[in-house]
């Protein structure tokens, strides 16, 4: 009799046992799906954005008759856009890649890079792979980096000013 009620315990504790490991199980999948339900979605520069942004500096360039490259690059620093105005110089184009991937990697525009080194911070040219030169703004997107864009042709100014035109085109794309 002792042996059958302690063959029945037995029994029913590796049926709780079993029952506690797929509960455990279920809890923790449960969680995972959650959290896999939680991911957000990745905003990214596609072509058609970046052909918008583009335009939108190439008219304020030739609005004032600056010949310019204007470079747009990607989530990952790539160049997806590039458009040259008539009678650019080609030195531009290098100088222009240069300061959107520069204002990607560094997370901020080339503007102050330059200023850093301008205002005495000399060791600023020594960062790798950087065009400290004004003309290049990343593109940020609820905090996050999604690309940017590089322009060359004209004074730093200019540059930055149809740079800003671009910024501008995606704000206001991003409203819609």
């Amino acid at each position: 009799m002792l042996l059958q009620v302690c063959a029945s315990l037995f029994s029913n504790m590796t049926k709780l046992k079993s029952f506690l490991r797929a509960a455990v199980i279920a809890s923790v999948m449960a969680g995972v799906m959650a959290n896999a339900q939680q991911l957000g979605t990745k905003r990214t520069l596609n072509l058609a954005v970046a052909k918008a942004i583009a335009a939108a500096a190439e008219k304020e360039a030739m609005a004032n008759h600056w010949a310019m490259y204007i470079t747009i690059v990607d989530e990952t620093g790539t160049p997806m856009f590039v458009e040259r105005t008539d009678d650019a110089q080609l030195a531009s184009y290098d100088i222009s890649v240069g300061k959107a991937q520069t204002a990607f990697r560094f997370k901020r525009p080339t503007k102050m890079m330059e200023e850093a080194v301008n205002g005495g911070r000399t060791s600023t040219i020594t960062l790798p792979r950087a065009t400290l030169l004004e003309g290049g703004i990343p593109f940020m997107v609820e905090g996050r980096l999604i690309g940017a864009i590089g322009v060359s042709g004209g004074a730093a100014n200019q540059d930055s000013q149809v740079a800003q035109a671009g910024v501008a085109a995606l704000e206001a794309l991003l409203k819609k």
